[in-house]
């Protein structure tokens, strides 16, 4: 017996040693790798967010030109982040913030320290102000495997079409996978977008692992919620991110769909008051309220959990934002593309007949989770919903051009039909109209 013993001792530590070499890289690196940006909420600010294997010290340098020089420098700070899993890696991860930027003007920036500099990048500062037109793409799950949509983002990003990102949840497929490797690769992958453009995001069901650390860890959101729920201002527009997760996820913390609910009322009422200057409230968060998808989802049940709450009652938010009068709501989760009819409580609310979307009596919600990733396409219902307008089970993304104060551009890009725009509709509300909310 103590042979044998001995034997299977010597192979467990031969084991262990094995995945304990495997759970980093060869030779830990200060080179900064899975550069992102993102938008603090500050005017004239950019945040910037990377990854090192060793700890360094944090600072940007930036300027104006693309060779020479880069004059301007900020400082940031450092964390480690211990992966959950068995191997429990740790990675550092840099956050530095960049003020005093001119609102428009393009940047030329890299990260990292004496030990180790990333390449240039560039990025344009946002406009200040509600005077002005941004144009975003919005998805969600997007995977590293299976990425469809991703190369003709990159080319959208190189030739400067948008001015910010909205990541409606479900990243990597997933960011834990693999020891955190899984959500190396992706934040690697997303780098030639991320690294040019605010990232913004939201937490979807795949961030759920070890209390969604990857998630929070990994991206820099505005406000104190790590990144759960947060609102931010571009152009005529207040732009809300918050996390259907806390209705699913109750083992983290029942408080948390409270807090949230009642930081969502607070920040819909002061969204009201200032509708003179941010006449648009749209909100983004991962599981629909509703769709007309061929599986078991939420969204697929009469009373699904984020429209209705907590056992049918408490702390729904389709009540909420109908009250408040949220104008457009972008949700992801379906593996399609699917836009609605103006809905409130399964009631089709159409501006009119002739013109559904202009000035319509109730929100407008677009579904748009077709990036890409290794659970393929989602197959609809046979016979479409009487509240659903369009439905698309295709690889794509969406544009959102909130052009002004009264018009709102949605476009759907298929990645299938090499770019073609497979839905296009205009989404206008008169600023008489919301006087209703103030």
């Amino acid at each position: 017996m103590r042979p044998s013993l001995r034997c299977w001792s010597c192979c467990c530590l031969l084991l262990l040693f094995s995945l304990g070499v495997q759970g980093a890289p060869k030779d830990p690196s200060a080179a900064p790798e899975q550069v992102h940006l993102s938008y603090p909420g500050e005017p004239g600010s950019m945040t910037v967010t990377w990854t090192t294997w060793v700890p360094t010290r944090s600072e940007v340098q930036f300027g104006l030109q693309l060779s020479g020089p880069l004059p301007f420098r900020a400082q940031g700070s450092v964390s480690p982040f211990v992966d959950g899993g068995f191997l429990r890696r740790k990675l550092y991860i840099h956050r530095v913030t960049l003020r005093g930027l001119l609102p428009g003007v393009q940047y030329v920036y890299r990260c990292g320290s004496a030990q180790g500099w990333s390449r240039r990048f560039r990025f344009r500062a946002l406009r200040n102000g509600p005077h002005w037109s941004p144009l975003l793409a919005v998805f969600g799950d997007l995977g590293a495997d299976n990425p469809r949509a991703l190369p003709r983002l990159r080319r959208d990003t190189q030739q400067g079409m948008y001015d910010a990102v909205l990541h409606v949840g479900d990243f990597a497929y997933n960011m834990d996978q693999d020891n955190a490797r899984v959500g190396d690769e992706f934040m690697r992958l997303i780098e030639p977008v991320a690294a040019s453009l605010p990232y913004m995001t939201c937490p979807g069901n795949h961030e759920e692992r070890y209390n969604f650390s990857n998630y929070k860890a990994r991206f820099s959101m505005p406000g104190n919620n790590e990144g759960l729920w947060y609102s931010w201002d571009l152009g005529p527009a207040h732009i809300i991110s918050f996390s259907t997760e806390v209705y699913f996820y109750l083992h983290y913390g029942r408080h948390l769909v409270e807090r949230q609910f009642h930081w969502l009322e607070s920040d819909l009422q002061k969204a009201n008051k200032n509708r003179a200057a941010r006449p648009w409230i749209i909100t983004m968060g991962h599981r629909p309220m509703y769709c007309s998808n061929a599986d078991v989802d939420d969204c697929t049940w009469h009373e699904s959990k984020v429209r209705k709450g907590l056992f049918g009652k408490l702390f729904g938010l389709e009540d909420l934002f109908y009250k408040y009068g949220v104008d457009l709501q972008l949700w992801a989760h379906e593996h399609s593309y699917e836009r609605l009819w103006p809905i409130y409580n399964y009631q089709v609310f159409n501006g009119s007949q002739e013109m559904p979307y202009t000035n319509p009596r109730g929100p407008v919600h677009i579904i748009t989770g077709s990036a890409g990733c290794e659970e393929r396409l989602t197959r609809f219902t046979l016979f479409p919903r009487p509240w659903s307008a369009v439905r698309v089970k295709e690889y794509g993304y969406t544009r959102l051009h909130i052009l002004n104060g009264t018009h709102v551009h949605v476009q759907q890009v298929s990645d299938d039909q090499d770019g073609k725009i497979v839905d296009d509709v205009w989404v206008v509300r008169p600023l008489l109209h919301r006087m209703m909310y103030l």
